[in-house]
């Protein structure tokens, strides 16, 4: 399983692997129970969990990174439920989290969603971004070519008026 295909769903507690999506919603398969379910797109919203970004002092920071520095840290994680224990282990180890715009409820997620990933042995890793041009300019070259089709195209008329018989 890898980190890229896990979806968190509003309304439903957990994480979850997204094994297929079609328009009007996904198939999923919950990493606590096992579980796999067809998730309707009407009631329901899905967000990547690679997508996902945590307010920092400084620049916005994807979850990933604040996950790693979990791993990495040698503290015990509290309990789901004790919110002061949570901001406090949070001060300790991501000590840049924005504490005024992070709320308790979004660290309690961070934790229970941390368990879990370690409880499914994923690796948390970005998936790889393709490589973009490096040239002087940041427009891509179709972008470059239709802006010149565009430019020299003739203009059109909008609204001529008619000819009277």
């Amino acid at each position: 399983m890898e980190y890229s295909k896990l979806v968190s769903v509003t309304g439903l507690p957990g994480l979850f692997e997204l094994l297929s999506s079609k328009a009007d919603g996904g198939v999923v398969k919950s990493l606590e129970d096992k579980s796999t379910k067809f998730v309707s797109t009407r009631v329901h919203n899905f967000s990547h969990i690679e997508s996902i970004e945590v307010f920092t002092t400084a620049d916005n920071v994807n979850l990933a990174d604040v996950f790693k520095a979990m791993a990495a840290s040698n503290e015990k994680l509290p309990a789901e439920k004790d919110a002061a224990a949570i901001k406090k282990y949070f001060e300790t180890v991501y000590p840049a989290m924005d504490f005024s715009r992070v709320y308790a409820s979004d660290m309690k997620k961070m934790v229970k969603w941390f368990t879990i990933l370690q409880a499914n042995n994923i690796e948390i890793k970005l998936s790889d971004l393709p490589e973009t041009d490096t040239s002087t300019d940041n427009k891509p070259k179709a972008v470059e070519q239709k802006a010149a089709a565009v430019k020299n195209a003739p203009a059109k008329k909008i609204n001529a008026p008619r000819k009277m018989a």
